[in-house]
């Protein structure tokens, strides 16, 4: 039991070794890689960075032949690095679970790469150091595999302002975008009923959203077909299935990494931030101006216009 809660804190290069089965593999590590991010599911670790340690050990398939000095022929330690800096830049996470896992999961996409251990520690929450250390075998995980164009999805999305959701045509719009066959999502702004104040810009922006997110199940009520989400993995699912969604600001604009800089107030240009981001087809505005600056393909209707 001593040896056992030894290991335990012991750093993973000593578990890799304690662990090792079977023909013996060489193994590279990272140690004391420390990280400024903003990571946490608490409130008061969002708006501010703290220092995470990782360290990394991954068993590797020996090298046939002569290395010849050769870095193409060896896993570099640059892979784990990226691996790290790639995760924590796709989207804001608040669990150090879901980063080791995903950084697990990259590492073993290398093929000289068999074993991983990952070791993830918070720095400044407390008096100590606080973690999660995971193994993960090649076989026995599913990992992550390069995104083709090919599957990308690219989406009709449309705001509607509050003009266009109480249109007595609102049904015949989407009878009319349904019938294009693409993904469609819907984007809406608050309501006309003024939301609370706050003087702190952080509060301001939760209220912001959640005043949008109440609109979004307004639309929702009109129409059954449209269905509220949250999240990535929601709209990835509802847009290979050819469901209507409606988003729902919150976890995407405030979990990701480069957030925009619209405020919550200014729904179209956030709208405009969300199409960029999920890589739509257009951009169709009805009943409000157009965003002072947008990187996809725009189109604008009044909320009188009967047909699209």
């Amino acid at each position: 039991m001593a040896s056992e809660i030894r290991l335990a804190f012991s750093h993973p290069s000593e578990r890799s070794e304690a662990t090792a089965t079977g023909a013996p593999l060489d193994r590279i590590s990272v140690r004391d890689h420390i990280v400024d991010v903003e990571i946490g599911a608490f409130q008061a670790e969002r708006g501010v960075t703290q220092r995470i340690c990782c360290n990394v050990v991954v068993e590797v398939r020996p090298l046939t032949g002569p290395i010849d000095d050769d870095v193409d022929r060896i896993l570099s330690y640059d892979k784990v690095t990226e691996a790290i800096a790639y995760e924590l830049s796709d989207e804001r996470l608040n669990l150090l679970e879901t980063l080791a896992e995903r950084v697990a999961d990259r590492i073993l996409l290398e093929p000289q790469a068999m074993r991983v251990f990952v070791r993830i520690e918070k720095l400044d929450r407390g008096p100590g150091a606080l973690g999660v250390e995971i193994v993960r075998s090649r076989g026995t995980v599913h990992p992550v595999t390069a995104q083709t164009d090919g599957d990308v999805l690219h989406p009709e999305l449309v705001y509607l302002s509050n003009a266009a959701i109480a249109a007595p045509h609102l049904g015949a719009w989407i009878d009319q975008l349904e019938a294009m066959g693409r993904p469609l999502i819907f984007c809406v702004g608050p309501s006309d009923n003024a939301a609370p104040a706050a003087s702190h810009p952080l509060a301001q922006r939760r209220i912001d959203l959640l005043a949008i997110e109440q609109n979004a199940w307004v639309l929702a009520a009109r129409d059954a077909r449209c269905k509220v989400v949250e999240t990535r993995t929601e709209l990835d699912w509802a847009m290979r299935n050819g469901q209507i969604c409606v988003w729902a600001p919150s976890k995407i604009v405030l979990d990701a990494v480069d957030g925009p800089s619209a405020k919550g107030a200014d729904a179209v240009a956030l709208a405009s931030w969300f199409a960029a981001t999920f890589e739509a087809r257009e951009m169709l505005v009805i009943g409000d101006d157009a965003p002072a600056d947008t990187s996809v393909a725009l189109r604008v209707i009044a909320a009188t216009q009967a047909a699209i």
